[in-house]
C-alpha cells in the first residue's frame, strides 16, 4: 500500500523587502535578455539601414546600368526608357565597409523584378553598394571596379534620384 500524500504546505506570505527585491531582480533578468537579444541585431545595421525606396531605386538603376552594358557589349539599341519594376526585396545580409573615404553598405538578398510589358517576374539575388550622401540627405549607388595598382578597390557611384 502506498502512503497518503502529504498535503501541500501552507504558502507563507513573502516579506514586502523580499518580494521587492525578486520582483527586481526577474526585471533586470528580463532587461539583460531583452539586450542580449538586440545586440546582435545592433552589429547588422549600425544604424545605416536605407529606405525602401533607396533599395528599390538601387536595383532598378543597377539593372538598368547592367542591360546597358550588355547591349552595349552587343552593339544592340537600348531603351533607357524601360525601367523594370521591382518588388519583394528581401535583405538577408547587410554589412558596412569603406566605399573610398566614405562609410557605405553592402546588401544582399534576393528580389523580384519584370520589364515592362514582360508577364514573367523574376526572382533573383541580388549584392548591391549603397555609399550615403555627404550631408545624409541622398545615396549612391557604389560599383567596385577593381584598382591601378592591384591593391586598392576603387568605385565608380551613381547618384540615386531624392526620396521625397
Amino acid at each position: 500500500m502506498l502512503p497518503a500524500p502529504r498535503p501541500p504546505a501552507q504558502l507563507r506570505p513573502m516579506p514586502p523587502l523580499q518580494r521587492r527585491v525578486r520582483s527586481a531582480l526577474r526585471s533586470l533578468v528580463g532587461a539583460a535578455l531583452a539586450l542580449l537579444l538586440l545586440l546582435p541585431l545592433a552589429g547588422c545595421g549600425g544604424g545605416l539601414q536605407p529606405p525602401r525606396g533607396v533599395l528599390l531605386s538601387a536595383l532598378t538603376l543597377q539593372i538598368q546600368l547592367t542591360q546597358g552594358a550588355i547591349a552595349q557589349a552587343l552593339e544592340l539599341d537600348s531603351d533607357p526608357q524601360a525601367n523594370p519594376q521591382v518588388s519583394r526585396v528581401r535583405v538577408s545580409v547587410q554589412q558596412t565597409l569603406r566605399i573610398g573615404e566614405a562609410r557605405g553598405l553592402r546588401l544582399a538578398g534576393q528580389f523580384d523584378w519584370r520589364l515592362p510589358g514582360d508577364p514573367i517576374r523574376v526572382d533573383s539575388p541580388f549584392e548591391i553598394y549603397l555609399q550615403r550622401g555627404e550631408r545624409g540627405q541622398s545615396w549612391r549607388l557604389a560599383r567596385p571596379v577593381g584598382s591601378a595598382d592591384g591593391t586598392t578597390q576603387e568605385w565608380i557611384t551613381d547618384p540615386l534620384p531624392l526620396q521625397g
